[in-house]
Formats: C-alpha cells, structure tokens, sequence
C-alpha cells in the first residue's frame, strides 16, 4: 500500500480504536479478475532490451542488423500517389517509421503475443490524409499477391478481418519476432517482405516470415 493511504488510530477513554479491514471477498474478486485476464492471454512481448511494451511507439526492424536493411516506412506503388504501402527501408542505418499496437481483447496492460491487434504506422498526416492503420490489400493485377497498406480505422467486425495481426516468436535459437495476419484468429500467414522490379521493398502476406525486434522509439 502506498505511503499516502495511512490508516489513522485514536485514543479515547485509554481504548484504541483500529480502522475497520478491507472485506477479504473484495482481494479475492480483484485477484480472480487479474487472473483470468492474464490467462487468457499470451505472454508479453518485449522490446530489444526485455522490457515489456505497453504503450509507445516502437520501430520495427530486422532481427540481424546489416545486409537485411532498416525499419518500415510508407511508400506508394506504381504512379498513384495514394494509397500508401508498407515498406522496408533498403539501407540499415534508417529506423523509418515507428509503429504503436492496439486493441488486443485481453486487458492486460502489455502487447500480448499471439492475441489479435491492431498495427499503425505513427506518422504524422500524410499527402493521402488517412490514418496509417495496417490493412491487408490484394494487388491491382495479381490477387494472389496481398500487400500490407495504409487505411483508416477499422470499426466493424468485416473491418477486423481485414486488419487482424498478431505477434509470434519466430521459435528458433536467435530470438525475435514475426508479425502475422490472422483473419480468423487461427489460421495466421506471415507477413514478409518482397521487392519490386524498381528496388522498392513492401510488406506482403508471404510463406517467408520477417524476423524482427522492436526498438522503443524517443
């Protein structure tokens, strides 16, 4: 208990009056709640110093440093200006754009991994003027080919189909972390990178997965 909430006592008539107890059924409830909210989800996932990752923004960058590149950014594709895309910085030394994580269904105050959230880019307003949640895409001309883009708010449960993604360990000896889309909470796909005949790097929806860490953002 913190120093501020002191409990008082009193003398009168040489008998000591003690401050009535907190009702044990109250510990017990809060507990339970606790609990269960912990237990349903998965484990927090941390940041490249073992911190958990509450709130905040974090860069998202590949697990090995070097040739892999840098972080993410937002980038059009072909000659339309808008929508934006999620992109990979090609060089190692650019951090790109931080990321923030929202709307996990457990309520534990960390980033749980393997729980459905939300992903947005923490720009600030774009040429496009939307906001920068992470959207999956289908190409303009190849459907089997689904990018990662820029779009608003999701706000209907259609909209969360569309904009599901979880946090995995990728489950090798490295250590890190792969960001996954899950539309229905189960059957997830990896989102990895591709390049494009111009050089550009875009996140998509692909078999390999992108291993990376988070780097808290100042």
């Amino acid at each position: 208990m913190n120093s501020h909430f002191l409990h008082t006592v009193t003398f009168k008539s040489n008998q000591l009056h003690k401050p009535k107890t907190m009702n044990p059924m109250f510990y017990f409830l809060t507990l339970t709640a606790v609990l269960a909210a912990t237990a349903n989800a998965g484990g927090p996932v941390l940041d490249s110093k073992g911190h958990f990752i509450f709130s905040g923004s974090y860069y998202v960058i590949p697990r090995i440093f070097g040739a892999a590149g840098g972080g993410l950014t937002l980038v059009p594709r072909g000659d339309k200006q808008c929508p934006l895309y999620v992109g990979h910085e090609t060089l190692e030394v650019k951090m790109g754009i931080p990321v923030k994580f929202s709307n996990w269904m457990s309520r534990v105050g960390f980033v749980p991994e393997s729980e459905n959230l939300n992903i947005m880019m923490d720009a600030k307003a774009t040429t496009c003027a939307q906001s920068n949640y992470w959207w999956v895409a289908p190409s303009d001309k190849d459907r089997k080919t689904w990018f990662i883009a820029a779009g608003p708010k999701p706000k209907t449960k259609e909209d969360s189909s569309m904009t599901s993604f979880q946090i995995k360990k990728t489950g090798d000896s490295l250590k890190g972390y792969k960001i996954v889309y899950c539309p229905k909470g189960k059957d997830c796909i990896n989102v990895g990178i591709v390049k494009d005949k111009n050089g550009v790097r875009r996140l998509v929806l692909s078999s390999k997965l992108f291993p990376v860490v988070f780097v808290k953002a100042t």
